[in-house]
């Protein structure tokens, strides 16, 4: 199973986070994630977007699988220089059942907000800390890239850990059998010794 670590959170994939400063890379995407400021650049205004992700979502170098279609909508407002992002992102992701492994779809609904900058002279997408402190993302191309956005609402959204169901059995100590779909004759883990029987236990009270 993978871990994504965000600030004091850990969770089921791993997503790096990004430092202040650091260029935010193209990920390679099934379908095409993005929206044209042209209009808005040019005069006050605001300009949306939407589309289906198949498959997987990128995080990173990582991939999260899906289950079914994941839609997404944007709207980008332009605030005098500066340009307001919002959107949304909604589907289901498979993640291993904590007790039996088995994929598990979760339901997943995530919503972000951030603060742009014009920047002609930026290659890529790039975040920097205002004078304030607070984040805000710099772009050179009126073709604005949403696939880092999309990607870290839709990771950050997702939860500690999937259970297939609350009586789901898990995976026999001894030999790994899934003791939902079969009876592998062993032992119950309580008469299990040491390492193997803690697990079991704590699976249980997870």
């Amino acid at each position: 199973m993978y871990l994504i670590s965000l600030g004091m959170h850990t969770f089921a994939y791993r997503l790096t986070e990004l430092p202040s400063g650091r260029i935010l890379t193209r990920m390679d995407v099934r379908d095409l994630q993005s929206i044209n400021l042209a209009s808005i650049i040019k005069e006050p205004g605001s300009a949306s977007a939407d589309g289906v992700i198949h498959d997987e979502i990128i995080a990173g170098k990582d991939k999260l699988p899906l289950k079914g279609d994941t839609h997404w909508s944007v709207t980008v407002s332009s605030a005098g220089d500066e340009y307001w992002l919002s959107g949304e992102v909604h589907g289901q992701v498979l993640m291993e059942c904590r007790r039996c492994l088995k994929p598990t779809p979760q339901k997943i609904d995530a919503y972000f907000q951030h603060l742009l900058e014009y920047r002609p002279e930026v290659e890529k997408l790039t975040m920097v800390d205002d004078e304030e402190g607070e984040e805000i993302y710099h772009f050179g191309s009126p073709d604005l890239d949403l696939s880092f956005f999309i990607s870290q609402a839709f990771a950050l959204a997702m939860p500690l850990t999937a259970l297939c169901d609350d009586s789901c059995k898990g995976l026999c100590p001894v030999c790994g059998a899934d003791l939902n779909t079969s009876n592998c004759g062993h032992a119950s883990q309580a008469s299990v010794p040491g390492a193997l029987a803690d697990l079991g236990k704590f699976l249980d009270e997870v």
